[in-house]
């Protein structure tokens, strides 16, 4: 009966295959210091020994979220494509407008800087807005986005760059 309910609820065959995240929360003391007693916790059910932390496996995934005195400061995210808040902070930045140099296109994707496949994160500093046609250009062979100290630079592949300052 449970799978039955998972699959009419999620469109997923099993229970198995439904994704799980959980939020703990991580002093970022406790980051800084390897000998500090501040624990991480699963906010409303206590500590998690940092054993679990250190793992992850099959389609659950921890969300570390930092936090000073009991206030969130900072997080990471394990997520694939930018979502929520995180997406909303993206398309914000960039004024619903595509990122690329002399393209005003309204942002329809929001982009990795440094590919995901490639070990980039899904992360503020990570995400860019564009156009679905600067979104798709880029996966050509050749074309190379990276992230500098003045703003996103991206190269062709016959040499030429563009460099897309940071908003102030």
């Amino acid at each position: 009966m449970a799978d039955t309910l998972v699959e009419r609820v999620t469109g997923q065959t099993t229970a198995t295959a439904v994704n799980l995240e959980v939020q703990v929360t991580v002093p970022v003391q406790a980051l800084l210091d390897p000998t500090s007693p501040l624990p991480a916790e699963i906010p409303g059910l206590g500590p998690v020994p940092v054993e679990l932390l250190a793992t992850s496996e099959g389609t659950s995934s921890l969300r570390r979220l930092l936090t000073d005195q009991g206030l969130v400061i900072g997080g990471d995210s394990r997520q694939r494509t930018f979502t929520g808040l995180l997406a909303t902070l993206v398309k914000a930045r960039a004024n619903n407008r595509c990122t690329e140099p002399y393209c005003d296109a309204p942002l329809r994707h929001i982009d990795h800087i440094h590919r995901h496949t490639d070990g980039g994160h899904t992360e503020l500093d990570n995400g860019r807005g564009v156009c679905e046609f600067h979104n798709h250009i880029r996966e050509q062979l050749g074309w190379h986005v990276a992230r500098g100290p003045d703003g996103v630079t991206t190269t062709t592949p016959t040499g030429h760059t563009y460099l897309a300052p940071d908003p102030p």
